[in-house]
């Protein structure tokens, strides 16, 4: 049961309806002071809050969730993945808490060393989650106050898929934000110069969103059919990509004008630079930068309802693009390998004992990228499950 108190024991009522559940979380007054003054790791550390486990929110593993990862020609790897396609998360019900299903998937590529991206793929799922229990238990808390103010007390609270998803993007945001914050300071005091790309798929009830800080991207690979002039005119269908998040390169011309604002300056080496370091705008970690203006602030695209023709979502880090594009991408999934010529997809990469994200990363490795290579390949047919109501005892 909750540790909160209040007259009548209301607030403990109210939160102890939220407990019942197929996982319980306890949140004390004390660990709820620790959150709003320092965040999820504040939680983790405060010997005055529970030992807080997440094992059974995640179901199934990372079944039907293809990933891949290679060294490519680098000497050392420095991207991370994740992927949780069953994901189960406390949302708000009309007359108590609930539960739904979400899946959770993003690739962080690291840049002047692995120690930024490998913090961003230990800590995501498990600050994610505290951000989510804690911002549904403030939403209740809010209710409550306001129905006590108007002189009744009463659970109903009226829910609606825009309140359940500006819960998860806060989530989003504040989980970002305490892995930075977080990294930061453990690079001041190691003398780190690592940071790292985070790009993040959030996807529930047929619905995704996707927050981006850097360059590695997230794209949507979508049945399309048209007529074929070469084929005379007959129907082709083929999956079409289409690009769900924007890089952030420093010429980019809102990332310029903040870079400059802060006192930086974009130079051209090779490709441009902040100050003529670092080819991202926005990124975790870089602390010797951060003055001049790159933020870990994710850009968030709006959720975006799936339709029956979108088929795969793919995360992929930026080696994957460096001799490859998106359209590349799709059309591997799609296994359109009949025209043989210069610009075709090589489908010696592409065993039938290979898994789609490993025929993305050897196609990519083949035609030369240089970088390492990662990428999450999800069916979107294969929504999380939708968890019927826990009758409340």
């Amino acid at each position: 049961m909750a540790e909160f108190s209040m007259e009548g024991g209301k607030l403990a009522l109210l939160f102890g309806a939220f407990l019942c559940s197929s996982y319980a979380y306890e949140v004390s007054v004390s660990c709820m002071i620790a959150y709003d003054e320092g965040g999820a790791s504040a939680v983790f550390d405060s010997p005055e809050c529970p030992m807080w486990e997440f094992s059974a929110a995640i179901q199934n593993g990372t079944d039907n969730c293809p990933v891949a990862t290679h060294r490519g020609r680098r000497k050392y790897q420095e991207d991370s993945i994740i992927c949780y396609p069953h994901v189960t998360v406390p949302v708000l019900g009309e007359d108590d808490p609930n539960e739904a299903g979400v899946g959770i998937a993003a690739v962080f590529d690291g840049h002047g060393g692995k120690e930024a991206s490998e913090m961003a793929s230990q800590k995501f799922l498990d600050y994610f989650l505290l951000h989510v229990v804690f911002n549904t238990y403030k939403k209740l808390f809010s209710h409550s106050n306001e129905h006590e103010e108007a002189g009744h007390y009463s659970l109903k609270l009226k829910v609606d898929e825009e309140l359940t998803h500006g819960i998860l993007e806060k989530a989003l945001l504040r989980t970002i934000q305490d892995i930075d914050s977080e990294f930061s300071q453990e690079a001041l005091n190691n003398d780190y110069i690592s940071g790292s790309t985070a790009t993040v798929v959030l996807w529930m009830n047929g619905q995704i969103l996707v927050g981006n800080l850097g360059d590695s991207k997230a794209l949507l690979c979508s049945r399309r059919t048209h007529f074929d002039q070469d084929s005379e005119g007959d129907l082709v269908t083929k999956l079409q990509a289409e690009e769900l998040t924007k890089d952030h390169h420093p010429d980019r011309d809102d990332e310029k004008a903040r870079i400059e604002a802060a006192g930086g300056v974009v130079l051209v080496i090779g490709v441009p630079r902040v100050n003529g370091i670092l080819a991202v705008s926005r990124s975790i970690g870089d602390i010797r930068l951060k003055r001049y203006g790159v933020i870990a602030k994710p850009e968030l695209t709006d959720w975006r309802h799936m339709t029956t023709e979108d088929c795969y979502l793919v995360i992929g880090s930026d080696g994957i693009f460096e001799r490859m594009n998106p359209q590349d991408v799709c059309d591997i999934l799609h296994g359109g390998h009949a025209k043989e010529n210069e610009t075709s997809i090589d489908s010696s990469f592409c065993p039938s004992s290979s898994s789609l994200a490993d025929c993305i990363v050897q196609n990519a490795f083949s035609k030369g990228s240089s970088d390492n290579l990662s990428v999450v390949v999800i069916p979107m047919r294969q929504d999380p499950p939708s968890l019927e109501h826990k009758e409340q005892t």
